[in-house]
């Protein structure tokens, strides 16, 4: 049986907003499911969810040059075309700077010079008490975070294709970099989870701007609506300016912030907020499709 698949992706022009314990208290409410932790810098959604691994898989993002010592005549070439100070005078690599351009191996004249792949990151297909999640953790000080979140959905796109789910729940990274783009791409919904602060303000509107350069449905949530009621107005001032739906303001709520510390789903617990009309309003756009 073929059917569409409803990709949902909650995001956050800036860390701190609560854009992961608003993925997962929306997670019981959608039936048939595919969970995509795709904010791979800090992966933390299989914690509240009880990921069990199924499977491992290493990731290679790009090639890194290996030098064979034995045919490298140290006649200085790669080191002088290296755009990146990748290599060192002594025509060692600096692993950490390379960008996988290719062109030392281009250059050097006696072929010492390979391009392998390289791991930048593992890929986790995971059981869980909602259904199968697919995650991903990128290897510190890495790059190439987009392909990497790119993999992720797609595996989570297979998944679902497979098992005939028809909703996939993405957790995207914070900011409007190449992460933020794949995982947003294509999707049907997008939340913008904010709050009430200088910088929530302003990456809010970067964060939306991003989204309309991909015309995708988009929505906002207002976390910790009550820490400053002035930027909150403004923010609800610009979504109306922007004729942008606010789906919530949810208040700071302590009780929040205990069930995410005894690794619980906040929405699964007795917190009135989540009996709202407004929340339901909130699965209502989620789960409309059309």
């Amino acid at each position: 049986m073929n059917m569409s698949v409803n990709e949902i992706a909650i995001i956050s022009g800036k860390g701190g907003t609560g854009k992961t314990s608003i993925t997962a208290s929306l997670i019981p409410y959608l039936d048939n499911l595919i969970i995509a932790d795709c904010d791979v810098d800090a992966p933390d959604l299989n914690i509240l969810v009880n990921g069990r691994t199924l499977e491992f898989i290493d990731f290679y993002g790009f090639k890194r040059p290996i030098i064979d010592e034995s045919k490298c005549t140290k006649c200085g070439i790669c080191y002088d075309n290296c755009n990146f100070n990748a290599i060192n005078s002594d025509i060692s690599i600096k692993e950490n700077r390379c960008e996988g351009c290719h062109v030392c191996e281009l250059v050097c004249p006696s072929g010492a010079i390979t391009m392998v792949d390289y791991k930048i990151g593992d890929i986790f297909i995971r059981n869980s008490d909602y259904g199968l999640m697919v995650d991903a953790k990128l290897i510190p000080g890495e790059e190439s975070s987009g392909k990497l979140v790119s993999e992720v959905r797609n595996l989570a796109k297979k998944e679902a294709k497979l098992a005939n789910k028809e909703n996939i729940l993405i957790d995207g990274s914070p900011g409007i970099a190449c992460n933020v783009i794949s995982a947003i791409t294509g999707v049907n919904k997008v939340i913008i989870v904010t709050e009430p602060s200088i910088s929530g303000l302003h990456d809010l509107k970067k964060v939306y701007k991003l989204t309309q350069t991909f015309s995708l449905d988009t929505a906002v949530i207002i976390n910790k609506s009550d820490l400053n009621t002035t930027l909150n107005q403004k923010i609800k001032d610009y979504c109306k300016s922007e004729g942008i739906l606010l789906l919530m303001e949810i208040p700071y709520t302590k009780s929040i912030l205990e069930a995410i510390n005894n690794k619980e789903i906040p929405s699964n617990t007795n917190i009135n907020l989540f009996k709202s009309k407004e929340w339901n309003d909130v699965i209502n756009f989620i789960k409309k499709t059309s």
